[in-house]
């Protein structure tokens, strides 16, 4: 990795480290994660009891987003996560998809939210289960082409996010050195290593959009755009 990216990566990682911890009492109403106990009566005749994850009491579905500069570089943010041994996190942007609103209008959202950058080419690249065994949440992979910056980070009253940019090299190595193990984004780095051999030899954006869909079947209409 070059060097000036790991000198700033470390620094960003050792300013959202961790240093303390409070336990917090809240209200059953008050909490974000709250889950509910069902009975389900199967086509067989058997009754199971099942507890379902609820996350601000919808799905919790979410779209995860992997920018492509027009450089071939690609951003990532790097955020608290305080739950993990690092207690920081690299992944690509992504966040939970609203009430009404599609996965692609998500993406988008997301990306301009964590990062300032918007993107005019959004191919969805994958759909996945979180967690089939206590969850609904249905996520999606998008790959946004030639992304720019248009305006400034909106973030929320918790939300610390700073992004870099790095090579697709480098992003292989940010989960080797054990900064990059989210299940989101190592699945979507998956995914682009198989969009970049597509990409590999089309240099027309619209091309590679095209030829991006037909492989992995994007039927780019509206009725997918609204996840019906």
């Amino acid at each position: 990795m070059r060097t000036d990216k790991l000198k700033e990566l470390k620094s960003i990682i050792e300013e959202y480290k961790t240093v303390g911890l409070e336990k917090v009492e809240k209200k059953d109403s008050d909490k974000f994660i709250k889950s509910e106990v069902n009975r389900y009566y199967l086509n067989n005749g058997s009754v199971i009891t099942r507890e379902k994850i609820l996350k601000n009491n919808n799905s919790g579905s979410a779209s995860i987003v992997i920018p492509r500069l027009v450089n071939g570089e690609y951003l990532t943010v790097i955020e608290p996560r305080v739950h993990t041994k690092l207690g920081v996190g690299v992944g690509f942007p992504a966040g939970y998809i609203e009430t009404s609103e599609s996965s692609y209008v998500a993406a988008l959202r997301e990306l301009q939210e964590e990062t300032g950058y918007n993107s005019d080419y959004l191919i969805k690249l994958d759909e996945f289960y979180q967690d089939e065994g206590c969850s609904e949440a249905f996520n999606r992979i998008f790959l946004a082409l030639d992304a720019v910056k248009v305006g400034k980070q909106k973030l929320d009253k918790d939300e610390h996010i700073k992004y870099m940019t790095f090579n697709i090299e480098e992003l292989e190595e940010l989960v080797r050195m054990r900064y990059m193990l989210g299940v989101n984004s190592k699945l979507a780095l998956e995914k682009l290593y198989t969009a970049e051999i597509i990409m590999n030899n089309i240099n027309d954006t619209k091309e590679k959009v095209k030829v991006l869909k037909r492989v992995f079947k994007e039927e780019y209409n509206d009725e997918c755009r609204k996840d019906n």
